[in-house]
């Protein structure tokens, strides 16, 4: 009866192997993966949320799933101000994010989400791109464990929502309000009170009146946040911000596990969501902003002692934080170098076109 029954095991394992040659292996066995991508951003959130969608649903569809992406909003799974050191962890393998909140990682990694007095969005996907941008920055995080490719631009973002008018330097001196980075340094050197807290906060923080005015975006995505109504000024020139991009942060191990065509399809996705966010905002800004007006927004100018003062203080704050560290002096000289070169063409073309285009609407 042993013999029997263990004849009839095997019989039975050969006739499974057979039928199971005729259906589709496993996942496992087929070297399937399946990937977390954690983001800042608000689940879904116009913009920097369906990007980061996008980029995981690319993922999955150019592998044929053999890379399945799934994305969470910031607090799914960390806050969203733990996003880099989940990636680098392992938490998640990948994430959507914005280098200038990871300032104190590495004092050169503003330079790679935008700062303050810098470059605009077509400038700075160009230095990173074609300027050497990219070299340095696997280099700044290559002793992290991670690596990050460029995966959002956006139009420069308004300064902020302001319940009371601004109408000298003086007016700022002692006000409490949300902005990141860079950008949040400036403000404390100008007297300002910089109050930094991820995007899912803002709102709530600005009625209740923890910060007196807030910063995010542009036209469609403080549209979105509702800000028009509890704040009535909405200042501008975006010069804290002005060409704003966002980052895949991914785990070089898990990088370094996939084949070489599945490195491309991330690398390639991680391109696509350059351009879609930037043309999305520059699309739905049109009418976003159309709506503001509607709703009794009123946009100002900052007078110019704001300004100048916000744009000479930018270059010493960029100096002053690229001087902690020899790596980040490089991007600093890199990024500073392109600059240069890059305003004058700017002028000469885009500047010089929108301004006449202006003058004729």
């Amino acid at each position: 009866m042993s013999i029997k029954r263990r004849s009839l095991l095997k019989g039975g394992a050969v006739a499974a192997a057979a039928v199971a040659s005729s259906f589709p292996a496993p996942a496992i066995s087929q070297n399937r993966k399946r990937w977390k991508m954690i983001t800042c951003w608000p689940k879904n959130f116009p913009g920097l949320g369906t990007t980061a969608n996008a980029i995981g649903e690319q993922i999955t569809k150019m592998s044929e799933g053999r890379l399945e992406v799934k994305v969470y909003g910031a607090g799914e799974i960390v806050p969203a101000f733990e996003l880099f050191d989940a990636v680098r962890e392992g938490i998640a393998e990948m994430g959507h994010g914005w280098d200038g909140y990871w300032v104190a990682k590495h004092p050169g990694a503003p330079f790679f989400g935008g700062v303050p007095n810098g470059l605009a969005g077509h400038e700075q996907v160009a230095w990173i791109h074609w300027g050497g941008g990219q070299e340095l920055w696997d280099e700044m995080w290559s002793d992290f464990g991670v690596r990050s490719f460029v995966s959002g631009a956006s139009p420069p973002s308004y300064f902020g929502w302001y319940n009371k008018e601004v109408n000298s330097l003086s007016d700022l001196k002692g006000m409490k309000i949300r902005m990141a980075g860079l950008p949040g340094e400036v403000l404390n050197r100008m007297g300002a009170t910089s109050v930094n807290m991820p995007g899912g906060e803002i709102m709530s923080s600005l009625q209740s009146g923890v910060v007196d005015a807030v910063e995010w975006g542009n036209a469609w995505a403080d549209l979105a946040f509702g800000f028009y109504k509890i704040a009535k000024y909405c200042y501008l020139p975006g010069i804290h911000e002005p060409g704003p991009n966002q980052s895949l942060t991914v785990n070089n191990d898990a990088y370094d596990s996939l084949s070489d065509d599945l490195k491309e399809i991330v690398k390639v996705a991680a391109n696509n969501g350059t351009m879609r966010l930037y043309s999305e905002n520059v699309y739905h800004n049109a009418d976003s902003h159309q709506t503001l007006l509607e709703k009794g927004v009123e946009f100002r100018m900052f007078p110019d002692d704001v300004v100048s003062t916000f744009l000479s203080t930018s270059l010493d704050v960029l100096y002053d934080t690229a001087a902690k560290d020899p790596h980040a002096m490089k991007v600093y000289e890199s990024y500073m170098d392109f600059r240069k070169r890059a305003l004058p063409a700017s002028e000469k073309d885009m500047l010089a076109y929108l301004s006449a285009r202006s003058r004729q609407t």
